[in-house]
């Protein structure tokens, strides 16, 4: 570890898994926001008297906001440092969930859904880039794949809780739930996480130099090649969240309480991929880990492709494909991002806003235009997936023929 890792790995005094465990926490809000509500999406229209097209813009508009905030989430931390940034963020998420608890209508919903997505990646964005403040190369990707194991529990339990809350107490309760959540967390962070960025690390607030900061990194081929991988590699298996309402309602032929079928297993595969990322960490280049990554994805594709042509969907075959898939995806994570951090030592937080600003269009493309048309076919579901995953595959080729240049 060099001298200045060692100094700001002082700033924080907790073990290293309460530290993964706060970040994962801030980064679990945002699946919360869009899983926990997806079991009672059709009882939401039906109380608010809205088409399914619009209950699917609350999940688009949302998602298009918070890939919009991530473009100022990380530059803002640089200058004014990462705890302000986070807290802030989470005041803003809070005032969201309690307005789409007491929204009479739609149009209100959508309106907080929005404040939602604005305020909710702080956390996330700012959270990688103190991650790489604090440790060295080895030990980041070490925590990074801790913070996804730990981030991976969100999306397996989130519909659960949200599928019982509106059972039990109607779908108001679900972003009532959100808000406790938040309250929490503003009060654990407030006390327990140090700043990890000094004074004479930050950069000046000044539009002139900050947009010569965006020009910088965003003309930059490489960082927009990986970070397109990432996101077109998240979203092959994210098609499958986003499509849960129709999927697994319509296509499985399951109940309002049985989203764990998909949830669980995609969701073990993300915690699995994110252990398999830490033991190689110090042991496997990032090349190779990502290497090894697009098999584990290139194989769960294609075996998901023949299954849809070939029989009708059901529980548990449905499911395994994107188990493994899930695996790959979430194994190449952390080398990926981390590879993006590092091409701007400087500018940490914008690189990793810019890097989730992309991956977060193609999330909010994903809800609001690919779902909508294929969720009703498992057939066009699979080519989806498989079609996202070679985007993703192309992007890191590129990316390395330009690194061998």
């Amino acid at each position: 570890m060099t001298a200045s890792n060692q100094t700001n790995h002082a700033h924080h005094d907790s073990p290293r898994w309460v530290l993964a465990l706060l970040l994962a926490a801030l980064a679990m809000l945002g699946p919360f926001a869009i899983d926990t509500y997806i079991p009672a999406f059709t009882g939401m229209g039906r109380d608010l008297g809205a088409s399914t097209l619009q209950m699917q813009q609350t999940l688009s508009l949302y998602l298009a906001a918070f890939a919009f905030m991530f473009l100022f989430h990380g530059a803002l931390s640089d200058s004014f440092g990462r705890k302000p940034i986070i807290v802030v963020g989470l005041i803003g998420f809070l005032i969201g969930s309690i307005g789409c608890a007491l929204s009479p209508n739609i149009s209100t919903l959508l309106i907080f859904r929005v404040i939602q997505g604005l305020s909710v990646g702080a956390g996330m964005v700012v959270g990688r880039a103190m991650i790489r403040d604090l440790f060295n190369e080895t030990d980041a990707q070490k925590l990074m794949a801790m913070v996804t194991l730990w981030f991976g529990i969100a999306p397996a339990i989130a519909p659960i809780i949200g599928g019982h809350l509106y059972v039990w107490f109607g779908w108001h309760a679900i972003f009532w739930f959100l808000a406790i959540i938040t309250t929490a967390l503003i009060i654990v962070i407030v006390f327990s996480i140090h700043e990890t960025l000094p004074e004479e690390k930050r950069h000046a607030f000044h539009p002139r130099p900050l947009f010569a900061g965006y020009r910088e990194v965003s003309a930059n081929v490489p960082f927009l090649l990986l970070s397109l991988a990432v996101g077109f590699n998240f979203n092959a298996f994210f098609l499958y969240f986003m499509s849960a309402p129709v999927y697994v309602t319509e296509s499985l032929k399951l109940g309002p309480q049985q989203f764990a079928w998909l949830f669980i297993p995609g969701i073990g595969g993300i915690m699995l991929g994110a252990f398999l990322s830490g033991r190689v960490a110090g042991k496997m280049p990032f090349a190779k880990t990502v290497s090894v990554a697009y098999r584990f994805m290139i194989i769960a594709a294609v075996a998901n492709l023949i299954y849809a042509f070939t029989f009708e969907p059901s529980v548990p075959w449905a499911i395994i494909p994107l188990f493994f898939y899930a695996i790959g995806s979430s194994m190449a994570m952390p080398s990926l991002s981390l590879i993006v951090l590092d091409m701007f030592p400087t500018r940490r937080g914008m690189a990793a806003s810019l890097q989730g600003f992309v991956s977060g269009i193609t999330n909010a493309l994903t809800a609001g235009v690919l779902s909508p048309a294929v969720s009703h076919s498992p057939k066009l579901l699979a080519i989806a997936m498989i079609s996202l995953m070679l985007m993703g595959l192309g992007c890191w080729v590129g990316y390395r023929r330009l690194q061998k240049r």
